[in-house]
C-alpha cells in the first residue's frame, strides 16, 4: 500500500511542476517550439538563446547549453525542432543531474538551513520534516534562529503540523546552545535527522557567519559521525539575484546544496539551470506550492520535461 501511495504522488508532483513552470514555458521557450516552423536554422538558435536568457538561465549557461545542442544536432543529423527539443530535454537533464549522495540511509544526519529572510526557510524546514517523517525517518527540529522575533513560534507551528519534536530557546539566546540542547534530546530520543533553522540576517554580517561556524563546531563535536548538509534556500522569483545571494553565502557557509522555492510563481524557472553552472551545487529540493507536500526532491529529468 505504501508503494502504491508513493507511485500516485509522483505524477501529481510532475503536474504541479509543469503548472508551476507555465510562466517560463509560456514565454519565448514555448513560442520557439510551438510556432509551426520546424526548421533548424540561425533564427531557431537566436530565438532559443533569447528565450533561455529571458528564462534567467544566464548568458554563460545559455551559451554552454547551446554549444552542446549544436553538437548533438550535428552528430545525430537532426533536422526538425521537435527532435531538437527532445535533445535539449536530455541535455538539460544531464546538465542538472548529480550523483552526489545526500543523506545516510542509516545513522545520523544533520541539515543546516540557511538563507535570507523571506525566501521560505521556515516553511521549507516544516515541509522537509513532514516528507522525511512520511518516509520513515525520525526528524527533530532545532529553532536556532533566535534573532528574528517569532521565528521559533512559526517553526513550532510547522513542527506541530508535521508532528515532529522541536527544541527552542527564548529570543536572543545563543543559537549554538539551541543546537547543543537539540542534539542532547536527539540522542536521548534516538532520532536520525536533525534539521536546524538559522538566522536570516544579511549574508555579509560577520556575526551571522560566526554563529554558523559555532553551530557547526557543536555538531562536529557532539555528532562526529553525522552526515551534515548545508542547504541554502533561494526564492526562484528573484532570478539571477538569487545567484548573487548564493555566491555570497557560499563563500562563508560551506554550502552543499540548494532549495529553490516559489518555482510556481515565476517566469524565471531557468534559474534552476543557472544555479548548477554558476555555483557548482546541486538543487536538492524545489517548492511548487503552499501545501505541506509541495516541496519535493529535485528531479532533473522531470524538470527539463516540464520546462519545455
Amino acid at each position: 500500500m505504501e508503494k502504491e501511495i508513493k507511485k500516485e504522488k509522483k505524477p501529481g508532483f510532475f503536474a504541479k511542476l509543469k503548472q508551476g513552470l507555465e510562466k517560463t514555458r509560456g514565454g519565448l521557450l514555448g513560442l520557439i517550439f510551438g510556432n509551426g516552423d520546424e526548421r533548424i536554422n540561425d533564427e531557431f538558435y537566436e530565438e532559443l538563446e533569447d528565450g533561455m536568457i529571458m528564462a534567467d538561465m544566464g548568458f554563460d549557461t545559455t551559451e554552454e547549453i547551446l554549444d552542446r545542442l549544436r553538437a548533438v544536432i550535428k552528430e545525430q543529423k537532426l533536422s526538425d525542432r521537435t527532435s531538437a527539443k527532445a535533445a535539449l530535454v536530455e541535455i538539460l537533464s544531464d546538465y542538472m543531474t548529480t550523483d552526489e549522495r545526500f543523506l545516510n540511509e542509516e545513522g545520523d544526519n544533520v541539515i543546516l538551513i540557511v538563507g535570507v529572510n523571506g525566501v521560505g526557510k521556515t516553511t521549507s524546514i516544516g515541509k522537509l520534516a513532514s516528507m522525511y517523517k512520511a518516509e520513515g525517518k525520525k526528524p527533530m527540529l532545532a529553532a536556532a534562529d533566535t534573532f528574528r522575533a517569532a521565528a521559533a513560534e512559526q517553526l513550532t507551528i510547522w513542527a506541530e503540523r508535521a508532528d515532529v519534536p522541536i527544541i527552542k530557546h527564548g529570543e536572543g539566546a545563543d543559537p549554538a546552545a539551541v543546537v547543543y540542547d537539540a542534539i542532547v534530546s536527539y540522542k536521548a530520543k534516538k532520532n536520525d535527522l536533525l534539521i536546524c533553522d538559522t538566522a536570516g540576517r544579511l549574508h555579509n554580517k560577520k556575526n551571522l557567519m560566526n554563529e554558523l561556524a559555532k553551530m557547526r563546531r557543536v555538531i562536529d563535536r557532539e555528532l562526529p559521525d553525522a552526515h551534515v548538509e548545508v542547504l541554502l534556500v533561494l526564492d526562484a522569483t528573484t532570478g539571477q539575484n538569487a545567484i548573487a545571494q548564493a555566491k555570497a553565502f557560499g563563500e562563508s557557509c560551506g554550502l552543499t546544496g540548494i532549495i529553490l522555492t516559489k518555482l510556481d510563481g515565476t517566469a524565471k524557472g531557468g534559474v534552476c539551470v543557472a544555479v548548477k553552472k554558476e555555483l557548482g551545487l546541486p538543487i536538492r529540493f524545489v517548492g511548487v506550492g503552499e501545501g505541506i507536500d509541495d516541496l519535493q526532491p529535485f528531479d532533473a529529468k522531470a524538470f527539463a520535461e516540464a520546462l519545455l
